[in-house]
């Protein structure tokens, strides 16, 4: 899913059948999260990652047709288990990324599931409008990666 055209904002929300705690550490943890992070037959080199305000998180993903894009990330806040938000600095594109980590009761009434909803805000509407199509469904499958990942560990 996404926010509406001209909009510098692009929103993907999925309802995972998770613990918030659980979904949350799937990231906070640098060794699963280098499994799934990036489309789907992307792979992560892992240089520093510095999970705190201020933090650093240096690496490089590599395409299955074995392009490696470098990335910079600076992280902005972490609040565990409900928020992450890290400006991604270099060397593309500029954005601020917002996790949120929500629980979602499920049937028995317990917060078994979480909603976790990334928004990622460019500098211009002119960037994100160019990259919408293509963001929306790499973070679609992201997620899927991470869904399955989280699977994994069961």
């Amino acid at each position: 899913m996404s926010t509406s055209p001209a909009s510098p904002t692009i929103i993907n929300s999925r309802v995972l059948p998770y613990p918030r705690a659980q979904v949350f550490g799937a990231f906070q943890n640098p060794e699963i999260l280098a499994q799934w992070w990036g489309p789907n037959g992307f792979t992560n080199t892992f240089d520093e990652f510095d999970f705190r305000p201020g933090g650093m998180w240096r690496f490089t993903m590599h395409a299955p047709t074995g392009a490696a894009f470098p990335n910079v990330s600076r992280f902005v806040e972490v609040e565990a288990p409900s928020r992450i938000v890290f400006h991604h600095e270099d060397p593309v594109h500029w954005f601020e990324m917002v996790m949120t980590y929500e629980n979602v009761p499920a049937d028995g009434g317990a917060d078994a599931n979480t909603r976790l909803t990334w928004r990622m805000t460019f500098a211009t509407v002119e960037e994100a409008e160019n990259l919408r199509a293509f963001i929306t469904d790499a973070n679609e499958q992201n997620l899927g990666r991470l869904e399955a990942c989280l699977k994994g560990m069961g």
